[in-house]
């Protein structure tokens, strides 16, 4: 089957199905409604890279993620396809895997593939593959590690809001003794909420809190939940940097004949799905992925549309409360803690 039928049948020249394929505005409403009807008749796939080459536009956005084993990326890459199918673009996923080499190799593929647009959204990019893609005028989109200016957006994320919603939940239960369970160090969304949380402790003179490094991941949350209690003085209150961690610190406790919220509070980050169905479900700062995905295409969108004009974002994370949170255990003259006064429904 080739286009020469399809304007056959359509009775139509092969410019004019050539422009309907492209989406051109030279051709009547009535025409390109009877050549889609042909395309469809004739079951006729045009040839998306002759496209791309004639029109200088591939209709492929990429869209960089960190960990495609993270829950948070799978719910952003289905997000951000749903929108891109809606508006006749295809996506071009890549999985750094926070590998430098593997990065490069993503960056290669997606200028071999002449992509309309660039979704970056892991926590660190070289300098040297962003001038790369500027070279070559292709439009850019962070997650809260770039800046507005030509060609390139940013979504900034509120981290801070997000955070001081969380420890402002736990200090109204009561809670003093407040952990930290980090993200790696080296990644800057974890030097973030790292720096985040110290600063909303002491904005209410509670102290510098307790921390741990862990690595985003459930084993990480784990190993470093089990260092904590290993200290003399645990903490009664825990908030872990994504909720993977939260989940691998809810494991630890359990380990050690703890309860969760009982003897300890847990609040993660992100509100991946499975969160609300781990035991107890667990209360977290949700940041939406579906909004993130909708802003970052509209970001790439609005680019052409304004002439290479980039813009700042914003997403602010809110709140979800559930069952790993609850008042602070109270404490004895002896030093041995009592349950706190709840009601049990």
């Amino acid at each position: 089957m080739n286009i020469r039928e399809v304007a056959r049948l359509a009775k139509v020249s092969t410019a004019t199905v050539s422009r309907t394929i492209n989406g051109s505005d030279k051709v009547t409403p009535e025409t390109k409604e009877r050549v889609q009807r042909a395309i469809e008749e004739l079951k006729f796939y045009p040839n998306t890279w002759a496209r791309a080459l004639g029109s200088g536009r591939s209709s492929l956005y990429g869209l960089i993620i960190s960990d495609i084993t993270n829950p948070f990326f799978p719910e952003l890459v289905k997000s951000f396809e749903d929108i891109a199918v809606q508006h006749g673009q295809d996506v071009l996923v890549a999985n750094t895997n926070y590998d430098p080499a593997r990065i490069e190799l993503c960056v290669t593929r997606m200028l071999q593939r002449k992509v309309d647009g660039v979704a970056i959204m892991t926590s660190e990019m070289d300098a040297r593959l962003i001038t790369e893609f500027q070279s070559r005028e292709i439009p850019l989109v962070f997650l809260d590690t770039g800046k507005a200016e030509a060609l390139t957006s940013n979504i900034v994320v509120d981290y801070a809001a997000g955070v001081d919603a969380a420890v402002e939940h736990i200090v109204n239960l009561g809670h003093t003794k407040i952990a930290f369970i980090s993200g790696p160090m080296n990644l800057r969304s974890a030097r973030v909420r790292r720096e985040a949380f110290a600063g909303c402790l002491e904005r209410r003179g509670i102290g510098a809190g307790l921390t741990e490094e862990g690595n985003h991941q459930v084993d990480g949350g784990h190993q470093a939940m089990a260092r904590m209690l290993e200290r003399k003085e645990r903490p009664t209150a825990v908030l872990a940097s994504n909720d993977m961690t939260a989940i691998g610190a809810l494991g630890a406790i359990h380990e050690r004949g703890l309860r969760v919220p009982e003897d300890i509070s847990i609040v993660g980050f992100d509100d991946i799905q499975i969160s609300a169905f781990t035991q107890p479900a667990l209360t977290t700062v949700r940041l939406s992925r579906d909004e993130i995905a909708r802003v970052a295409f509209r970001a790439l969108y609005s680019i052409r549309q304004d002439g290479g004009k980039g813009a700042e974002y914003a997403v602010r994370p809110t709140l979800v409360v559930r069952k790993s949170t609850g008042p602070a255990p109270r404490q004895r003259a002896n030093g041995k803690r009592v349950e706190p006064d709840v009601v049990r429904v």
